[in-house]
Parts: structure tokens; sequence; C-alpha cells
């Protein structure tokens, strides 16, 4: 299986099961619309037939024998060696929790997939008594998994923010005497921040997400204190403050895009501008009966807005301005394992979350949804057959995945989001689906054209001295 597609003047073709990308001059790209898995070591009569008013026999022989050599070589029509692993790690040990230690948030914000910050499920916190369970759980529960992930989630985790301190303190406290080395995450709108909040999570927190949508005026107009008022100039220079002091430690600004904002790419710079490098702005993902959501109508003007930022990224990183665009990280070195590939996130059987009352649901999104519940901490209960379920559901078993050529990219999408929108965890979301191929294109691109300039770079180079530096 490949894909080829034209973007930003590379004809690009990703081998699908080999992982290779090719960047193809524009005989070697039409002379790919002839070939198939079935290559033979000689061009086919076809392809003389269909391009020869536009070719010469010569070029498109030749331009038919490279591509063949890349077929030679497994990286052209390569086959499927993954379905093989679909059913691995049906046993996994989960790895991964997130913490709802708060069902109450400060802020109304009007896409919230929380129901507003209490999942529909009423205002309350976690009790530290629950958020110990939660931590013996992951533990119980990890197998020989060295490292463990916790999230703290909400609502809004500073809320409770002394339980999340003294749940990682008793974390601390047991971890080595398990074998065990925790990993923490917080997820924050920033309105409670203050220096100790700051200082606790510089120390404590392998990573932080802080919630942000761009301009004031978008930002403002959705995320709003149950007054009715935005919090951009509360939350920014909280923001600023804390990133300004977190060293080389893990944090990323993440956003929301709404039909509202459809250009997008005029938030991500405002928050470059703002002093803050890693960023993602995601697409709303609701019910398009909704004003703010993004429907298929949406869809070209979205793909135009994804190609003006990554073109708007090549531009500054060619003039040594840096920022990272969560979406359009990718590795095409070596990336994730097989099974990631296969299975994405884990959600429901690596990865669960538990929420104040102790109950255990799949990911975050799914609490609230009582035909998903896996169990309680507080009676022991786990439902082993709903973590089966969840392992097996990966790229092969996905409605439209398995002939999808961003399969191992995408790794079929959110499972709470195919339920939702689609009645199925085993029925990807089409405009998620649609949004994630256009972003893999543009990132791919993206490796394309930084290369390719960095190869003219070294090209212009005259001294050793000068080309390691361009190295």
């Amino acid at each position: 299986m490949i894909h080829k597609y034209q973007l930003n003047g590379y004809n690009i073709c990703l081998d699908v099961h080999s992982g290779a990308v090719h960047v193809l001059d524009d005989i070697a790209y039409d002379v790919l619309d002839c070939c198939d898995e079935n290559m033979s070591r000689e061009a086919p009569a076809a392809m003389f037939e269909k391009l020869s008013s536009k070719y010469s026999r010569e070029d498109l022989k030749e331009a038919y024998d490279a591509l063949y050599e890349l077929y030679d070589m497994g990286q052209l029509f390569s086959p499927d060696d993954y379905e093989q692993f679909a059913d691995l790690m049906t046993k996994a040990p989960i790895k991964s929790m997130c913490i709802n230690i708060s069902h109450d948030c400060n802020l109304r914000c009007e896409y919230c997939f929380a129901a507003k910050g209490d999942f529909g499920q009423g205002r309350c916190l976690m009790s530290l008594e629950t958020a110990k369970k939660a931590i013996d759980f992951i533990i119980a529960n990890s197998g020989t998994r060295h490292n463990l992930e916790v999230d703290f989630f909400g609502g809004e985790p500073l809320m409770n923010f002394d339980v999340v301190k003294q749940t990682v303190e008793y974390a601390r406290s047991i971890e080595k005497q398990h074998n065990k080395n925790f990993r923490f995450t917080i997820t924050t709108n920033g309105l409670l921040l203050d220096d100790d909040k700051i200082d606790f999570i510089n120390r404590e927190m392998n990573n932080v997400v802080l919630s942000l949508d761009g301009r004031k005026e978008v930002n403002d107009k959705l995320r709003v204190t149950p007054n009715g008022k935005g919090c951009y100039d509360i939350i920014v220079p909280k923001y600023q403050k804390l990133v300004s002091k977190r060293g080389d430690k893990d944090y990323y600004i993440r956003g929301t895009f709404t039909t509202y904002s459809k250009d997008f790419t005029a938030d991500v710079l405002h928050m470059k501008e703002l002093g803050f490098e890693q960023l993602s702005i995601e697409p709303v993902v609701s019910d398009p009966k909704l004003d703010y959501s993004i429907k298929e109508a949406d869809l070209p003007m979205v793909f135009d807005e994804y190609e003006r930022l990554a073109k708007t990224l090549i531009d500054m990183r060619k003039r040594g301005e840096y920022f990272n665009f969560f979406h359009f990280m990718i590795d095409l070195d070596q990336g994730p394992c097989a099974i990631k590939r296969l299975r994405g996130c884990g959600c429901g059987n690596e990865y669960v979350a538990v929420t104040p009352q102790g109950d255990i649901y799949p990911c975050h999104q799914f609490v609230g949804e009582e035909k998903f519940r896996m169990g309680n901490l507080n009676d022991g209960t786990f439902d082993q057959d709903m973590k089966l379920r969840f392992a097996r559901a990966n790229v092969y078993s996905k409605t439209n995945c398995k002939s999808c050529w961003a399969k191992f990219y995408c790794s079929g999408g959110c499972n709470a989001n195919n339920y939702q929108y689609e009645g199925d965890i085993l029925r990807s979301h089409k405009v998620g689906c649609e949004l994630e191929k256009k972003r893999l294109e543009c990132a791919i691109m993206i490796k394309a054209a930084l290369a390719d300039y960095q190869d003219e770079q070294k090209s212009t180079c005259d001294s050793e001295d000068c080309f390691a530096e361009c190295r």
C-alpha cells in the first residue's frame, strides 16, 4: 500500500508498511500510477502507452528502474507484516492512569467535553483516601512495568491541589519498594496558579499541560468564568512565569480551535510571541449541530490552514526561529513500536481513568458513560472482559482503518470519539480521520522541506568547519 500526494511543490510517496518516504521528481511521480504491488523487472507496456506523449521512452524506463529498485529493497508496495501482531499485548499491564482529582472547575468553557467540569456527575473533589487507592491500583496492576504515568486531571486539578501534593508524596514514599518510578503530569487552566504551585509543579511534574486557545479575543470567546468573563489576562502572565522557571522540563500549551477560529495559525503564532515554544491547537470534537463545531463543510478551509501553518513553520525554521507544533511531530526514522502503532494510546487496556468516587473508566473521555464503567477502587472490582475488548481494538479490527494509509500514525483514532460520534469504538470518527490525515501529510512535507533546506545549506559550505556547523 502506498499513499502519494503533492504539497508545497513536493511529490511525496509514503510506503505504508515499510514506513519509507520518497520525494519524487515529476516523471517518477507519474510513472508510479502505472505500478502496483506486483512490479516486475521489465517496465509495463501500458506505462509507455500512457505517458509517451509527455516523456521520452528513455526517461520513462529510467524512472521505472529507479522505482523498481525501491520495490526490490522493500521500500515500495511492501507487504503488510504488522497484522500478525494485532492480538499481542491483550494481557498487557496497566502503565498509565488519569486521576480525575476534581470534578469541579472554575471555568465554564462552552466546548468542554466534561460537561463544564463535573462530567455530568455533580461537582465534587477526590479524597486523599481515594487518590491513594488509585496509586495502589496502578502499582498492583502494572506487572513488571517500571515507569508509570499519572496525569492529574479535572475539571480543574488546582481546585484540589492539597490532595495532588499528598498523592505525589504518597506515590514517592512507596515507589522504590515496588520497583516503580512515577512520572506525573498535570493539566490546568491556570486560574489558581501562584508561586507555590508553580514551584511544586516544576519540581514534581514531568510534564504540564497549560490550556490557552490563542489570541485574547479567541480565548475569551469560549473559555469563560461562571460570570461570563474571559480568563486570558489572568492566566497568560502565570503561564509565562511557570515556563520561564521550568528549564528543560516538558510542557505544552494546549488550545482548541472551533469554527469561530479556523484561522488558527494566527493563534499559534500569537502563543509563540508570548514566549511559548511547545504548542498544540486541536480541533473541537463535538456534536456537529452545535454552532462552534467543526463540520465537514469546514474541512477545506481547515486543510488550507494546516498547510499555511506548515509553510509558516518551515519559513521560521529557515530563519532560525523555533517552535514545536504537537500535531506536526512525526518520527520517520524509527517511530513507535509495532504495538503502539496498532493500538495507539492504550485506552481501556494499558491506560485507565479514575473518578472522585473511585469508579474506573477506559479513559477520561468515557467518564460518565455507565456502560463503560470498568469497576471501582472501593469494592475492588475491575472488568477484565472489558479490558480485553479494548485491547482488541486496533487498526485491523476498526472499520475502515485496515485499508487506510494513515493507520500506523493515528493508530485507529480516539476510541471515545469513535463511540460518541459514530456509536462504536471500532467505527472511525470521519471528521477526526480527515483532519488527522491532513496533519500527517503536512508533517511529512515539513520533514521533506527541512531536509531539502539542510542539503542546500551543506552544498553552499566551502569549509569543513562550515559543514560541521550546518550539521
